[in-house]
């Protein structure tokens, strides 16, 4: 019998350590709102501590107002953001007004950080076309995209836009969920963006559940991260319930990607709290009590709240009387959007193009006849 020949290649060790780089979370304070890196906390005054503490308590109070609005039957599709504040909050925090942002639908408070108003945002869950009157205003943002996945794809080719455009200190930047990691778009949009050394800071918010589907069952990769190696993209992951990590790691890989050095990749672990979607998905029967009790044991306002509370720098009190100044605020951005008028089949066909093809200005005209009578 011939000798066991050797390995040429051992498949099996490079199957077992492919991930190791990548999942080594960056953190800054954990569940227990305990500093675990000193040197990375006292970047932080304690005017910028007070001021992610507020963007969390605004994104709470703006999920719990908009769900309320949701179950009066006052919106359309609203995806819920409970448990994502730290994540979501954390980047747009590191962003600059300059920078071009492709949100998913799960994406509202960044994009209202970014300059859409509230008004905006419930008129999107409407459907309704004055919810892009912020691209008008300048405000440098797509509109939120249903599409899984497809948002990776235009935000490469805004991000090449850049690069040729000569635009120094700017970036085009864009998120997706687990499951959109899966989608060819979301490797289309890597791949693209690495081949032209393109402006782009990738977002993938890790929170656990592709609607009822896992995300053990998503894919076979240990880490979201290591998904953009294949196309040359440096990739990390970073503790997205704690705010203090996310938005270190957002601004470095902003830093980086406008220094010339092309893309980037960050995945943040977070949880959704609650269902995928006001729709009425029911995650009780997909997910266990058990399952979820260490997600909400790092919520990520308890955490900072401790430390802030520590310091002498937050009280239940200011929260309390935020939280009422907010949900005033989005009640009568409802309001405001509740009192815009009714669409007209011209108003979609004027919004189709900058400027309308022959077709399209004849039926402008055919329709704004029939609306007027």
């Amino acid at each position: 019998m011939a000798a066991k020949s050797k390995h040429v290649v051992d498949f099996a060790k490079i199957k077992s350590t492919m991930s190791d780089p990548y999942k080594k979370p960056v953190q800054v304070i954990d569940e227990n709102g305990k500093i675990v890196n000193q040197e990375l906390f006292d970047q932080f005054s304690d005017d910028e501590l007070v001021t992610l503490m507020e963007k969390m308590v605004w994104e709470r109070a703006l999920h719990e107002q908009t769900m309320n609005f949701s179950r009066q039957g006052r919106l359309g599709f609203y995806a819920p953001t409970y448990g994502e504040e730290a994540s979501e909050m954390g980047i747009a925090h590191a962003m600059k007004k300059q920078d071009y942002l492709f949100p998913a639908y799960r994406d509202l408070p960044q994009l209202i950080q970014h300059g859409a108003t509230v008004k905006e945002g419930y008129l999107w869950s409407k459907g309704h076309y004055q919810a892009y009157d912020y691209v008008r205003r300048g405000v440098r943002a797509f509109i939120p995209q249903i599409i899984i996945g497809a948002q990776y794809v235009q935000s490469a080719g805004a991000a090449l836009g850049i690069k040729k455009n000569g635009e120094k200190d700017t970036v085009a930047y864009t998120f997706t969920g687990d499951g959109g990691t899966s989608q060819g778009d979301f490797y289309e949009g890597i791949n693209f963006a690495s081949s032209f050394q393109a402006p782009e800071v990738f977002f993938v918010q890790n929170n656990g559940w592709a609607i009822s589907v896992p995300r053990k069952t998503q894919t076979a990769a240990e880490t979201l991260a290591q998904k953009g190696v294949a196309s040359g993209v440096p990739g990390v992951q970073v503790d997205g319930m704690d705010i203090l990590a996310t938005y270190l790691v957002a601004k470095e890989a902003r830093d980086f990607v406008v220094a010339g050095n092309g893309p980037a990749l960050v995945e943040t672990l977070t949880y959704r709290f609650g269902a995928h979607s006001s729709a009425g998905d029911d995650p009780s029967r997909y997910r266990t009590k058990e399952q979820e009790k260490p997600w909400f044991d790092r919520d990520p306002l308890i955490r900072l709240r401790k430390v802030l509370t520590d310091k002498k720098l937050w009280d239940q009190d200011k929260e309390d009387k935020l939280v009422a100044q907010y949900k005033d605020e989005f009640k009568d951005a409802m309001k405001d959007a509740e009192a815009a008028p009714k669409q007209k089949v011209s108003d979609f066909l004027k919004n189709t193009f900058e400027v309308p093809t022959p077709d399209v200005a004849a039926d402008i005209k055919k329709y704004e006849a029939k609306e007027s009578k």
